[in-house]
């Protein structure tokens, strides 16, 4: 063992326990590796930055894009009410179809976004048919990771593979090469889920799940109604042509200004407030107050604003501009401890926080340098754009409870037909090998664009950079462990290990290898060092690296395991109420059964001489 080899396994090894505690960010410690291994003389730079051109990279950003196309114009939520319809009153239904349909979703788009997206949408269904989310959320996250064992695209691990195949000079996989695979796993963990869900529990009647609500009912429950009001700007006020921050209304009055009514021309217009809107004489405020009593003290007087009346909820009014969401704090979240003015929602997220219960309880009052508890959980306000873009931001944010309402208010609801062409083009583009699947990828998404299924704004946001530049600073791993002699000498001790015990052995040793690394760091990190091992290890034996590479794609989506294996499971981890031993009783007897079917499957449909 070399010098430069221990040099690369340290680096490593720190970066793997970076990753363990999670400080700082996984990207972040992806650049700090890629910065060190240059300096170290083991890489030039041009192989430390290579990664930057992979294609694999450009069409997992591609598919984000594709992905959001799909959330923008309704079609996930829709997946949502057609399950509702077809399921009836019969809960094996619903399982059965809801992981299919993820599943089938998944296979397309980002897993966890899928997951994100179905979460409010499972929880609705279960409060109307009185299940527990408990019987339902765990056979949500399996689907979404078992959606990455379908297609070539479904999760970045799978081109990670594709892309060392290729790298190697040899054909990569095929868009469909693994959805045999995938799919005897899924029907595997239907019927596994069938009769794993009463291990859950959740039976009891009067475990009454978190209702899907609406507008009016988030309103109530964070009583809104008696802080809500609408004022007039008057001529003479000090409001007029300034703009939101530098009034300081929320710190200064208690008051916080949700969206105003302007009139222009021969129509009335809404404008969600921001920190940079400007007020103008004749403006109508529809206003949170921090207390129902800031109208008695005067304030509205001073500063030049008339209540007018409030028959109904202004939410009500403009439900298809003017959103709720009810939003709460993952388990790694950063924010426990800092105030709501510390937050910065208007200024970073374009949205109001307006309602905070603590221990199931509404804050009649809602104060600027209250401080957050992990367990608090937060109603938001604003335009149902900047609602959804939250949607994505699960480091911090969970997004639990959307209101019925939001269905009608997708941005681009009506190109629903237009984006499923999209996608069928960029599908049947891959399928048929006319055109490089990155190639195919990108004319779906200037499809979306072309059909107006999403903009440009919309398509650089949706688009995860965190994974990308995961990958991107892993990448160089690989190469350095090449180098130094670190794929030889792990491949050496398998064969060494297991040689005699046949191929079979050594896949077997391959999947449970990278399954365990799959607990401690991403999936995507865990391909991108285990699939250079599966090559030298075929190409050790003699024998075809198709069904070695294969394995390691599909183990390494196999993190059904732990609910911090995967941000599928970690996402959840809340919403079905469980805890960390019900993933270790589920997960493991079913991830034994997931690696004995691909023991059995893969060397049948990827022989090992080949």
């Amino acid at each position: 063992m070399n010098g430069d080899l221990l040099l690369v396994l340290g680096l490593l090894g720190i970066c793997v326990g970076l990753f363990i505690v999670n400080r700082p960010r996984m990207d972040v410690v992806a650049l700090l590796a890629m910065v060190a291994l240059p300096l170290s003389g083991v890489l030039t730079i041009d192989e430390a930055l290579a990664g930057f051109s992979d294609p694999s990279v450009l069409l997992i950003a591609a598919l984000f894009v594709i992905g959001d196309g799909l959330v923008r114009t309704g079609i996930a939520y829709r997946l949502g009410d057609w399950l509702m319809r077809r399921a009836g009153s019969s809960e094996s239904r619903l399982l059965i179809l809801l992981m299919l349909a993820v599943a089938g979703l998944g296979s397309v788009m980002s897993s966890t976004g899928v997951v994100a997206i179905f979460i409010p949408v499972t929880l609705g269904i279960a409060a109307r048919m009185q299940l527990s989310p408990r019987r339902l959320m765990m056979p949500l996250a399996f689907a979404g990771l078992i959606s990455g064992m379908l297609t070539l695209v479904a999760t970045p691990p799978n081109m990670v593979v594709h892309s060392e195949l290729r790298r190697a000079g040899l054909d990569g996989f095929a868009f469909f090469d693994f959805a045999p695979i995938g799919l005897a796993i899924l029907l595997l963990g239907i019927g596994y889920m069938l009769v794993a869900r009463r291990w859950l529990g959740g039976n009891d009647r009067h475990e009454q799940p978190r209702p899907r609500l609406t507008l009016a009912d988030l309103a109530q429950a964070y009583c809104l109604g008696e802080r809500e009001r609408r004022l007039r700007v008057k001529p003479g006020s000090i409001l007029g042509d300034r703009v939101l921050d530098e009034l300081e209304l929320r710190k200064q009055y208690g008051i916080n200004v949700i969206a105003i009514e302007r009139q222009h021309r021969f129509r009335k217009l809404l404008l969600v407030a921001t920190g940079n809107t400007e007020l103008l004489v004749g403006d109508v405020l529809l206003v949170d107050l921090a207390s129902p009593a800031i109208g008695l003290l005067g304030a509205f007087d001073e500063l030049g604003l008339e209540p007018l009346q409030l028959s109904r909820s202004y939410y009500a009014d403009h439900s298809h501009e003017l959103g709720l969401a009810e939003v709460a704090l993952p388990p790694d979240s950063s924010l426990p401890g800092k105030t709501i003015q510390q937050l910065g929602f208007r200024s970073h997220h374009k949205l109001n926080v307006v309602g905070l219960r603590r221990n199931h309880e509404a804050l009649r009052g809602l104060l600027v340098d209250e401080k957050l508890k992990p367990a608090d959980t937060l109603l938001v306000a604003g335009s149902w754009k900047h609602i959804h873009r939250l949607q994505g931001l699960s480091r911090d944010f969970l997004v639990l409870s959307l209101p019925a309402e939001v269905d009608d208010v997708a941005p681009a609801a009506r190109r629903a037909p237009l984006a499923l062409l999209s996608l069928a083009a960029m599908v049947a583009l891959m399928v048929s090998g006319l055109v490089p699947n990155v190639l195919a990828a990108l004319i779906g998404c200037l499809l979306m664009g072309l059909f107006r299924c999403i903009d440009m704004d919309s398509a650089y946001k949706a688009i995860h950079w965190q994974s990308l530049i995961l990958i991107v600073g892993m990448l160089p791993f690989a190469q350095a462990l090449q180098k130094t002699g670190g794929i030889a000498l792990v491949t050496s001790g398998l064969i060494g290990l297991l040689g005699d015990a046949g191929p079979y052995a050594l896949l077997a040793c391959l999947f449970v290898l990278t399954a365990v690394i799959g607990l401690f760091i991403s999936n995507t990190a865990t391909a991108v060092l285990m699939a250079p091992i599966a090559l030298s290890v075929a190409e050790q034996l003699g024998a075809s690296p198709y069904p070695f590479a294969m394995t390691v794609a599909l183990a390494a989506s196999a993190a059904f395991m732990t609910p911090v294996s995967s941000p599928v499971n970690t996402l959840v981890l809340n919403p079905g109420h469980y805890r960390f031993t019900d993933f270790v009783r589920i997960g493991v007897p079913f991830t034994l059964l997931v690696m004995l079917v691909s023991l059995l499957l893969v060397p049948l449909l990827f022989p090992f001489q080949g």
